[in-house]
């Protein structure tokens, strides 16, 4: 009976024992690593910090991009915006600078009760309609192993001037920007035939040294061209040689193209750019035997902030309100809510 009752105490020992003590033996050496191990926590951007007193989360925004209508906030839509239109390793102030007229820009625009292209959007992310547009996916992937860096800049830029504005008269200007200007900015007149007394030419630092493909050229044949001319000037007489289809050339002193006539038809110099998809309006044209070439200088149509100037500016020392009162002439960069939002 001593024996059975032994044997038994045994068996209860291995059954519920054991399990126990491999148990505590696993858990005490290290743990298996998982399958994926998860990205480092400063590859993953945070939320931008919830400050419901902040002016630009208090402004609603309807964007589309990429042909889908979005809601966001004026401090999200900025991020975009200036994540797709400057480049991150220019200077903070740059940076700022870039927020500020970004967000002047779609201020202006609501407005002015937005754009006939989109009716539903405050916004969208066409360039040639309002501004360019960036997801953070999209854009780390360009960064690469600076995207945290980068991003945590642009995020700083953004927060660091909300609800900043650039204003003429107590109210957002039309802050147009381009990319870089060749000694002197244009005025808007100049461009787009309407004058504004904000977007006037001043000078700019930016050259060759500073700024990327500064100089560029684009040939045609002078079939080719002539096509495209006709294509878009039904009325120009372009008979003969090509060397006699462009007269009465006027130019700014950094070379700019205001004004000329293409085969006896008047043009701005940003119309022949947008039909030659040229850079810029600045150019200087040369004929040799079948090809006609545009020796280009700058990037833009050239009205309001240049960027690279502004960076340029930026590490000379400029603060981003120099740097907007600078471009847009007679401006005052101010804090500004727009009278729909509340700031309850």
């Amino acid at each position: 009976m001593g024996k059975h009752v032994g044997l038994s105490l045994i068996l209860i020992f291995l059954l519920f024992f054991l399990p126990w003590l491999w148990g505590e033996s696993h858990a005490s050496g290290q743990p298996e690593p998982p399958a994926e191990d998860p990205p480092p926590a400063e590859d993953i951007p945070e939320d931008p910090p919830q400050t419901p007193s902040g002016t630009d989360r208090s402004i609603s925004l309807n964007i589309l991009v990429d042909g889908q209508l979005r809601q966001t906030n004026m401090a999200d839509y900025l991020l975009g915006v200036v994540r797709a239109e400057m480049p991150a390793s220019f200077e903070l102030e740059a940076l700022k600078a870039q927020a500020v007229a970004a967000r002047t820009f779609v201020l202006y625009r609501m407005a002015g009760g937005g754009t006939a292209n989109h009716p539903e959007a405050d916004a969208c992310g066409d360039i040639t309609c309002c501004q360019a547009y960036k997801s953070y996916e999209d854009a780390a992937q360009d960064w690469g192993e600076a995207a945290a860096e980068y991003e945590a800049k642009i995020r700083q830029a953004v927060e660091d001037t909300d609800g900043m504005c650039v204003l003429y008269e107590g109210k957002p200007l039309l802050a147009a920007f381009h990319a870089a200007s060749s000694q002197t900015t244009q005025d808007a007149a100049a461009v787009w035939s309407s004058s504004l007394p904000y977007l006037q030419s001043v000078e700019t630092p930016e050259n060759e040294e500073t700024v990327p493909n500064y100089h560029s050229s684009a040939s045609f044949t002078a079939s080719e061209l002539k096509s495209r001319l006709q294509t878009a000037l039904p009325e120009a007489n372009l008979s003969g040689s090509p060397s006699d289809w462009f007269t009465n050339i006027q130019q700014q002193p950094g070379g700019t193209v205001t004004s000329l006539a293409v085969g006896g038809v008047p043009v701005t110099g940003g119309q022949l750019r947008s039909i030659l998809e040229l850079r810029s309006a600045c150019f200087t044209i040369s004929f040799a035997e079948d090809t006609v070439t545009f020796s280009v200088t700058g990037y833009g149509h050239g009205v309001g902030m240049s960027q690279y100037g502004a960076n340029v500016l930026a590490a000379g020392g400029m603060d981003y309100r120099e740097i907007l009162t600078w471009y847009y002439t007679g401006a005052a960069v101010e804090p500004y809510t727009p009278v729909s939002v509340s700031n309850e």
